[in-house]
């Protein structure tokens, strides 16, 4: 089954496009449309050359509480020898363009589209971009919480392609998931993954939960419900949502709908908010 990776390209659009659009921020969710990713959105980042990127969530009141997600984009000759400035940070990386030079404990990693590197906290990692052209990749951060008598789970480095949909019960493969980290090993407190609907698939009751979820839609569209607003969505749309954020979905077709989800799991909810 071929890949397919929506890409952000920058630019600023035209003077001639209107102003309306579905960027939305609530209590409970959050849309960040496509195009919402420009030029004078984009940021840079110290000891990063030829790169920039867009934030997509980060902890802040009344908004994402658990982790940071980017959209990095590294031109030819680029990289970072030392990307991650927090000590207790875990990492995920999923390359969506382009080729990625990972090196992870000092060994080589090269990770081309639907390349996927999970990095405990710890790790010491690099990455670069050794080829003429320009590489993009997803880079989710999250404090890792330490448990007592449990381990740090160890570094691995996968390709989607690799990693077998998993349909959902009595949906007939119309909505499976790609899972990374088995769900019972309760050393991770962070699920990467990425959820798949054939055209007409959906998810059929509003899911009510604990756990918060950024949705980066890789292919395709939908109509997503989020809280009590059915919102359409598409390729390059991000989505932050709250715990217990009512959520459902319909998948528009033609195509396939497609999203990388992040999610906190297995851990205890924290009792106080200082």
């Amino acid at each position: 089954m071929t890949m397919s990776y929506h890409v952000p390209r920058g630019g600023l659009p035209p003077q001639t496009d209107l102003t309306t659009d579905r960027a939305v921020f609530t209590e409970a969710y959050a849309v960040l449309p496509a195009r919402t990713l420009s030029d004078i959105t984009a940021s840079r980042l110290p000891h990063w050359d030829h790169t920039r990127l867009w934030v997509l969530a980060r902890p802040l009141s009344g908004f994402a509480e658990t982790f940071a997600q980017y959209v990095v984009e590294v031109g030819p000759g680029g990289g970072c020898e030392r990307p991650e400035p927090d000590p207790d940070a875990e990492a995920v990386l999923f390359v969506v363009d382009g080729t990625v030079r990972l090196v992870l404990d000092g060994i080589d990693h090269l990770l081309g589209p639907g390349g996927y590197a999970f990095l405990p906290p710890g790790s010491a990692w690099q990455v670069g971009n050794d080829s003429e052209v320009t590489a993009t990749f997803h880079w989710i951060r999250k404090a890792y919480e330490r448990v007592e008598g449990v381990e740090v789970p160890e570094a691995f480095v996968t390709s989607e392609s690799d990693v077998p949909s998993q349909p959902m019960p009595d949906t007939d493969g119309a909505w499976g998931t790609q899972r990374f980290v088995d769900p019972d090993d309760v050393r991770h407190d962070m699920h990467v993954n990425i959820v798949n609907f054939e055209p007409g698939g959906s998810i059929p009751f509003p899911e009510t939960h604990v756990m918060e979820h950024g949705l980066y839609v890789l292919e395709g569209k939908a109509v997503y419900l989020l809280n009590r607003d059915w919102v359409e969505v598409q390729a390059g749309d991000f989505m932050w949502l709250r715990a217990f954020c009512p959520q459902a979905c319909y998948a528009g077709g033609p195509g396939r709908f497609r999203y990388l989800l992040y999610k906190d799991v297995n851990r205890h909810p924290q009792l106080s908010l200082g």
